[in-house]
């Protein structure tokens, strides 16, 4: 941050001007998580550190996932002069005008500017290009999705990731996070503290912090489980298109194939092959919902052969077929209301 002079000597700081871009269905909590923190450090420190501006595509209102519609400071497309923009935004944002708006995020990247992502916010990046060979925070929701999208991007587990002028953050707590890590480079540590302090918010978590997930029974964080279990399901997430034999996983987790059976009964109710299962039709649930792949694709995609098994186990485990499914995420986003 350059210093800067007042009229009577004293050295000022120029203010960080952060836009925070919205896209239609984007989450709220990211939303506040950028600029709470922000703002309580500017009144701590006594400064106008920073600036922040809501811009939308076109000036107007936008809609949040809570169908809150959001007043915006200016269109994406008068906004040049800012140190970082943010996208924050449902996976399948509906752009007024999409090549124009991920020109315009080509361009500021160009210009220097810091460019980074909250939460969906990460896949209008990728559709414009901006994400390849870069190392990306994924909400683990979505990441089935993602890599099927952007083969080229590198997807972390990291709640939030820094690689070089890209900045990502999986969730809203990770956005706070992230505004934190910022106070405390551009103002000072005891700054980044108070403002932690005022919100009760844990100190700031650093890269090498993972994402927290639901097991896939859902009854417990998967950190929580025992560690055979967690080996198991770890060698589960890297064979999801390749079925491996519990057996044989089993055997590279050092028990027996009894002893796993019983493990995973005790932790999760369900035995390791029906988890295991579990684990693909949740993958699979997240591609239907939030890619356009086609039925075919995700059943191979999470190892089917075909999509009338995979629909088959998908109806039993979620009560609805993968069609119905996302259908009924398209009519929400069709029927969700309009700002006033």
């Amino acid at each position: 941050m350059k210093p800067q002079r007042d009229f009577d000597g004293t050295q000022v700081r120029t203010p960080r001007r952060i836009a925070l871009l919205i896209l239609p269905g984007f989450p709220m909590g990211c939303l506040s998580s950028a600029i709470e923190p922000l703002r309580a450090a500017n009144q701590i420190s006594g400064t106008e550190t920073y600036r922040w501006q809501i811009v939308t595509e076109t000036g107007d209102a936008c809609l949040s996932s809570a169908g809150i519609a959001f007043a915006a400071d200016c269109a994406l497309h008068d906004r040049d002069r800012v140190d970082a923009l943010y996208v924050i935004s449902s996976p399948q944002a509906d752009m007024a005008d999409p090549r124009r708006t991920l020109g315009a995020l080509r361009r500021l990247a160009r210009l220097g500017v810091v460019v980074g992502a909250f939460s969906g916010g990460v896949f209008p990046l990728g559709r414009a290009g901006l994400l390849d060979g870069h190392r990306v925070s994924v909400h683990w929701c979505y990441e089935a999705a993602f890599r099927a999208e952007f083969p080229l991007a590198v997807p972390s587990d990291a709640v939030m990731t820094i690689d070089r002028r890209l900045e990502t953050a999986s969730g809203a707590n990770a956005v706070f996070d992230l505004m934190l890590r910022r106070i405390g480079a551009e103002l000072d540590g005891r700054v980044m503290t108070e403002v932690a302090c005022w919100f009760q918010h844990p100190m700031v978590r650093s890269e090498a912090i993972s994402q927290r997930r639901p097991s896939a029974d859902g009854a417990s964080a998967s950190d929580m489980l025992p560690a055979p279990v967690t080996r198991a399901i770890a060698i589960f997430a890297r064979n999801i298109a390749t079925p491996v034999l519990i057996g044989d996983v089993a055997r590279e987790v050092a028990v027996s194939e009894r002893q796993l059976e019983r493990a995973f009964k005790r932790a999760t109710g369900l035995g390791p092959l029906a988890y295991y299962r579990q684990m693909r039709l949740n993958e699979a649930r997240q591609m239907v919902r939030y890619s356009g792949d086609s039925l075919s694709d995700i059943a191979f995609a999470v190892g089917y052969s075909s999509a009338s098994g995979m629909t088959r186990h998908y109806r039993k485990a979620f009560g609805v077929s993968p069609r119905e499914d996302r259908e009924g995420v398209d009519l929400f986003r069709v029927r969700a209301p309009a700002p006033a």
